[in-house]
């Protein structure tokens, strides 16, 4: 007797057999993620003292991203529940059914170890270690604690998003440094404002799943001026580099600038009137701080290069 598509399907589901396709596994990864992961762990290694051979330089950004897709799987297998009633996450493999949380997990633990062995073996083993603890703080601190538990979640757990561009540094010197740690606070402390902007307009998301967000927690009065406040320190710490002498005066001139605007767009979303429910400003600083981050680190990227070639 001849079988439907659709039965074979139900057939698949009834026997634990996975309908996901390959996207679904690369959906898995959180590549949009993924993409700022590797960008600012290779910033970290090109603007790193010393050289690193080629092909341990490609492993080290392979074995980053594989670490950071890790990361995200694992997110996504214990974050399920949630994801499954929100609308930006609904869609993703393992609440829309494609992918199963048992084979989400299983991805996640076996890329987690590949990742961090083979940057240990073939690198060096302080920044397999750094590596590992990002994935671990995102994974367990982050996700499984602090996401669902206080609206502190995102500036606590912004330092496994912030760690990459030391683990860069770490791949190339075997070490760290003032200078590494400078690349990790700046992405630490632009966190919470670029998060907390997100937040503000996905308020309802955020109330349907239980995630205790600052606008949620604290209203948004209290979000609108922290995330002023931590805009102007991000804006001070985006200049660091070139005051301690690693990023060019081209640098220190863009990352002024940029920092202004950021400043600009934190005091409009400040004096955001309650009657805007589009949450216009929120959002217009949402898409800035993106620009924001990627143009520092792009321009410190260019700084690198030019050393290099000129060394």
């Amino acid at each position: 007797m001849a079988i439907t598509g659709e039965q074979g399907a139900l057939n698949g589901a009834e026997l634990g057999l996975s309908q996901a396709e390959p996207g679904d596994y690369f959906a898995l990864l959180k590549p949009r993620v993924m993409s700022l992961v590797v960008f600012t762990a290779f910033v970290g290694m090109i603007i790193a003292p010393g050289t690193i051979h080629p092909f341990l330089g490609m492993v080290s950004i392979l074995c980053i991203a594989v670490g950071a897709g890790a990361s995200g799987a694992l997110n996504m297998w214990y974050d399920a529940d949630i994801d499954a009633v929100m609308s930006r996450t609904a869609s993703r493999p393992v609440p829309a059914g494609r992918v199963g949380p048992s084979e989400a997990l299983a991805f996640g633990l076996v890329l987690s170890a590949f990742s961090i062995l083979t940057l240990g073996l073939l690198v060096n083993w302080l920044s397999a270690a750094l590596l590992a603890f990002t994935i671990f703080f995102y994974v367990v601190i982050y996700t499984m604690w602090l996401k669902r538990s206080t609206p502190q979640n995102i500036v606590i757990g912004g330092a496994a998003g912030a760690l990459p561009p030391m683990i860069g540094w770490a791949c190339v010197t075997g070490s760290v440094s003032w200078e590494s740690f400078v690349l990790f606070l700046m992405i630490f402390l632009w966190t919470p404002p670029h998060f907390w902007a997100l937040a503000l307009f996905k308020q309802g998301d955020y109330h349907k799943a239980g995630v205790p967000m600052l606008p949620n927690v604290a209203g948004v009065k209290s979000t609108k001026r922290q995330i002023f406040v931590y805009a102007i320190i991000t804006a001070l710490v985006g200049v660091l580099p070139y005051w301690m002498g690693f990023a060019s005066a081209a640098y220190g001139i863009l990352a002024t600038g940029l920092g202004l605007g950021f400043v600009w767009y934190a005091y409009k979303v400040l004096r955001m009137s309650p009657a805007d429910e589009k949450m216009k400003p929120a959002k217009a600083m949402f898409g800035f701080s993106l620009i924001y981050l990627f143009a520092l680190f792009a321009t410190l990227l260019v700084d690198g290069l030019t050393q290099g070639a000129g060394a």
